[in-house]
């Protein structure tokens, strides 16, 4: 994938890892689009780095998701780059009462939502790159985090199918396989021990320069190239396990 000179979607792209790629995507000189629930706070992004474009779009309604294509492919037909950055992680015990409608939203967001927009987004004659973002516990769960970590592998095994699929149409698949950050994801303040965002970025905006398609980092690095027994001992240390 090229650095500079895209005009690129990124779902997500107001807080956390989304806005980290946002501002540091802007810096190698792309045109960048972002969308995302809150008002409030794509205004906000919009104040401070006016050349953003901003969407608001409730991934979770496919219905809002196609509008979203339907926006680009009118408004925006040069988007040669969609990130499925996008993702909610609710931790809920198996027994709590809402916890099949949490589920849901989960799945919502984190699968059906990548899936239906990379299958509309295909049919953009700019597109050339497409970038999913999964997880270092798409390799070994966190219980707490039971659902977010079945949807991360998911993606990634989709991932991998799409990078061998789409070869032949010279789609650029790449994975993005963030470690536990500090960002709000699962709740202000649950990821507060973690590494920032701004760390994970510099690394991985290296690891795009080298032509890399797999993107890591600290935690989700070492479960890359994890065997078997080291996965056991990962999801053990993790969850407290023997």
């Amino acid at each position: 994938m090229k650095i500079s000179n895209n005009t690129i979607l990124i779902t997500g792209g107001a807080t956390g890892i989304g806005l980290g790629l946002t501002e540091r995507f802007l810096k190698e000189n792309n045109k960048v689009i972002i969308c995302g629930r809150r008002t409030e706070v794509l205004e906000e992004i919009a104040r401070k780095h006016p050349s953003v474009i901003t969407k608001a779009c409730d991934l979770s309604i496919a219905e809002e998701r196609e509008a979203l294509y339907k926006w680009i492919s009118e408004e925006h037909k040069d988007v040669n780059v969609l990130i499925n950055n996008a993702g909610i992680q609710n931790d809920l015990p198996i027994s709590d009462d809402d916890f099949y409608l949490h589920v849901k939203e989960e799945i919502a967001i984190n699968i059906e939502a990548p899936l239906h927009l990379t299958s509309l987004f295909l049919n953009l004659a700019s597109l050339n790159t497409i970038m999913n973002v999964t997880s270092g516990l798409a390799f070994s769960p966190l219980a707490k985090a039971h659902a977010y970590s079945a949807t991360k592998a998911f993606m990634r095994s989709f991932t991998l199918s799409m990078r061998s699929l789409l070869k032949d149409k010279a789609i650029d698949v790449i994975e993005i396989i963030p470690p536990a950050l500090n960002t709000d994801l699962g709740g202000k303040g649950v990821h507060d021990y973690a590494p920032p965002v701004s760390d994970f970025i510099e690394t991985i905006f290296e690891q795009l320069k080298e032509g890399k398609k797999e993107l890591t980092f600290g935690f989700s690095a070492a479960m890359l190239t994890a065997g078997p027994e080291d996965l056991q001992k990962a999801f053990a240390r993790m969850n407290g396990s023997n």
